[in-house]
């Protein structure tokens, strides 16, 4: 993978892949070749977890490819920065997260979303869920934070979870 155009590279395989998707193919099992399958993985990603923002910017406009792009970006250099390349697999299932309806100083959702988001960043989300889902998107425009802004603040914050409240303190919800 070339690292100055990884971007480039990104937004081909999500073009691809969405016109793929709207003109009804949606088995994305033979979507990738083998250099896209060695891409995603350079990048951190399952091919799985790529459909599902594929899916979700085709069927709901959000994420636009830019906030996948984004995301994405906060993914790979978490990989490159802290993990140094070497990545986990996947365990935390959507059964391991906390409920929906859990909460955190009042917050519902929070709980469950900064699972997701440190799970997101080691790269250790099952594919069966997704980082920046329908309740994780409403949850960010709620407290206008941006879901990449959101996944590099649970990185600077690390386990310390009254960061991340602060942060979304200092915000007015919408």
């Amino acid at each position: 993978m070339q690292n100055y155009t990884w971007d480039f590279t990104f937004n081909n395989l999500f073009e691809r892949c969405l016109s793929s998707y709207r003109a009804d193919d949606k088995d994305y099992h033979h979507w990738y070749d083998e250099s896209d399958h060695d891409f995603l993985k350079s990048i951190g990603y399952q091919p799985l977890e790529f459909f599902d923002y594929v899916e979700d910017c085709a069927v709901h406009n959000d994420p636009s490819p830019t906030t996948a792009l984004m995301i994405t970006s906060v993914r790979r250099d978490y990989l490159d920065v802290v993990q140094h390349g070497k990545t986990s697999e996947p365990h935390v299932r959507s059964g391991d997260l906390p409920a929906k309806d859990a909460e955190l100083e009042g917050l519902v959702w929070l709980p469950r979303i900064l699972a997701k988001a440190r799970a997101k960043l080691r790269g250790e989300l099952h594919p069966e869920s997704m980082f920046g889902c329908g309740g994780d998107r409403h949850f960010l425009r709620t407290h206008d934070i941006a879901p990449a802004d959101f996944l590099r603040l649970v990185w600077a914050a690390g386990d310390d979870d009254s960061k991340v409240l602060s942060y979304i303190h200092s915000h007015p919800t919408t």
